[in-house]
């Protein structure tokens, strides 16, 4: 079983402009880039068409390193965007569920643990220490 520990920028709807930033004075790759609206929508909370323009998730790649970029949905995380958080990625669904729940003890859940258009195994959560993880599970292909 692989894990990989990523930085996860969050936004606070200037990811756009941080992405184009990144790529001019960093060099960095644009490898994805997908916008909120771009998304299945919910019917039951649609977005509104600013909640549409932001970007659900990006990658980019300097040098040898990936990080991701993203703007985060108004009130997702306390203290609002513009924070570092950090992308556990695993390809193994009972990993993720492990590492989840070892991470939520004395934590607190910002998403639980299920699965998402994108992924088998999603969630968020800050650990004791006030750490935010984002626990993503790769689809197999």
């Amino acid at each position: 079983m692989t894990m990989a520990l990523m930085p996860y920028l969050m936004m606070d709807g200037n990811a756009e402009e941080a992405i184009q930033y990144y790529a001019q004075t960093l060099n960095a790759k644009v490898l994805f880039k997908q916008t909120v609206g771009e998304g299945p929508d919910n019917p039951d909370s649609p977005y509104s068409e600013d909640e549409k323009k932001r970007i659900a998730h990006s990658v980019l790649k300097v040098g040898e390193t990936d990080f991701y970029v993203a703007d985060l949905l108004p009130g997702l995380l306390p203290g609002g965007g513009n924070q570092i958080t950090i992308c556990l990625t695993t390809e193994d669904k009972d990993q993720a569920k492990q590492v989840y729940g070892s991470l939520q003890q004395e934590g607190h859940v910002i998403m639980p643990l299920q699965e998402i258009y994108f992924s088998p195994a999603y969630g968020m959560v800050t650990d004791k220490f006030g750490i935010t993880f984002q626990i993503f599970t790769k689809r197999q292909q």
